[in-house]
């Protein structure tokens, strides 16, 4: 970070994966952390590790463990954000969001056709996929630059995969909700630039990374061996691949990059099968 104001980066889904990779990141790089999560008792451990590593790395970690698709929990996290960068202010900080990083990963695994109605597909399991990994951004974004988070040079990244152009046989909502994800992304990006308030919006499409939610996937296994195969570098992407990209793509030089889905795979996309 190079201005003088006190950077946060908001992470949704910031206790695993390549949330938790970049929340760790970032404060290394001088930002604060104001965490989403969502976890049960048995992972709050591994949160609290997380939270001491930022901490270790000389920034704050402001974490609340909620359901980050839920409108009234939304507004009671911002405004307990809110309330840390009033008493900031009034220590004489410029506080403002500069990382908005959505890497919720919580949907549906189910095919569309089935014989039993119960495996496959309905409309719940469809509208609560795309409303957490897709629509919420929207609602996330809409209400921090109402809320005057938002600030020049503020940068908002989705994470997308290659999934949302090409077919996975349990994938398909989880699809469907990146391929909205995608455009929501775009949409925001191309309506804040005209805002003229110097806030930019970019997907991140990694390639094949082993975390959490990849294992959930029955099919992870055939990703993997497959991944590893055809990865032109010998091997598959890692949440650190990812949090490095992010620091970077959140300094200084980089304002005129919005509206772009940007690989970080080491070829694997352009790759093929």
């Amino acid at each position: 970070m190079t201005d003088g104001r006190e950077g946060w980066a908001v992470i949704l889904g910031a206790s695993s994966g390549m949330g938790e990779a970049t929340s760790r990141a970032l404060a290394v790089a001088g930002y604060r952390i104001f965490g989403i999560h969502l976890d049960f008792r048995a992972g709050l451990a591994h949160v609290d590790e997380v939270k001491a590593a930022i901490e270790a790395a000389g920034s704050e970690a402001l974490f609340i463990n909620m359901n980050a698709a839920d409108d009234e929990k939304r507004a009671s996290a911002l405004a307990t954000l809110r309330e840390r960068f009033d008493r900031s202010e009034a220590a004489g900080h410029h506080p403002y969001v500069r990382v908005v990083m959505h890497s919720l990963a919580f949907g549906s695994l189910v095919p569309y056709i089935t014989d039993d109605p119960k495996a496959g597909v309905d409309r719940k399991k469809m509208e609560m996929t795309q409303d957490v990994m897709a629509n919420s951004l929207v609602y996330w974004v809409q209400d921090l630059y109402r809320g005057g988070f938002l600030e020049q040079g503020s940068k908002i990244f989705s994470m997308t995969s290659e999934g949302s152009s090409r077919v996975v046989p349990s994938y398909g909502v989880v699809s469907s909700a990146k391929a909205a994800l995608e455009s929501h992304t775009r949409q925001l990006a191309m309506e804040l630039a005209r805002t003229g308030k110097g806030i930019t919006a970019n997907t991140i499409r990694a390639g094949v990374t082993i975390t959490p939610a990849l294992l959930k996937i029955p099919e992870h296994d055939e990703m993997i061996a497959i991944t590893k195969r055809r990865n032109p570098t010998g091997r598959m992407t890692t949440p650190q691949d990812v949090a490095t990209t992010i620091v970077a793509l959140s300094g200084e030089g980089v304002d005129f990059i919005n509206g772009e889905i940007i690989g970080v795979d080491g070829g694997e996309f352009i790759t093929g099968s």
